[in-house]
């Protein structure tokens, strides 16, 4: 599924890091200079049963997380569960903006869906199929399964913004270069 071209980021977090805030603050960022960036990044709380995510291609917040009245009451139950059908929902969302093509897409979590062949696996392999980079936040507890997921093609960076920075200007150094013609031709330079 990937291969060592493929330009492929885990931003790597911790319990006390914010990889939402690095990632939202990082599209706004690319997108004031004219990027287009697509995907989706968490917002919200699972606690409080607001877990959402943010398209970052529209700004469009979408409800990630099972109505209250649908999450199995138990004792230590924290009162949210992601619904499946909602994050397979935004992800088709984020695979069908990809048509009108993207400089970078974020996928705002790895987690089990992903490891077991669900949730967000698809917008990954579509877009790198496209040769189009990808970002993803994975918990350090994660890892293990993400690069078995991701066969080992993966950059592994640091949860700060100077990491993610210097990677994008790494891969945008690439897809300059592979963009930029060769040489002048005669007919080109008399133009």
């Amino acid at each position: 599924m990937f291969d060592a071209q493929c330009d492929l980021a885990a931003l790597v977090y911790d319990a006390n890091d914010d990889p939402d805030a690095i990632l939202r603050d990082f599209a706004a960022d690319l997108r004031a200079r004219g990027a287009r960036v697509v995907g989706m990044v968490q917002s919200g709380q699972c606690a409080d049963s607001t877990l959402s995510a943010v398209l970052v291609h529209s700004g469009e917040t979408l409800l990630l997380a099972q109505p209250p009245s649908q999450t199995p009451a138990s004792p230590g139950a924290t009162g949210c569960k992601l619904d499946l059908s909602r994050l397979q929902a935004a992800g088709i969302r984020v695979a069908n903006a990809l048509a009108g093509g993207a400089d970078l897409v974020i996928v705002n979590r790895f987690g089990k869906r992903e490891r077991d062949g669900k949730g967000l696996g698809f917008v990954i392999e579509r877009a790198l199929g496209a040769d189009i980079p990808v970002v993803i936040a994975v918990s350090r507890t994660s890892f293990a399964d993400w690069i078995k997921f991701a066969g080992g093609m993966s950059v592994k960076l640091a949860c700060d913004r100077h990491a993610l920075d210097a990677w994008w200007h790494s891969v945008s150094l690439r897809a300059a270069a592979r963009t930029a013609p060769d040489h002048v031709t005669v007919c080109e330079a008399f133009k």
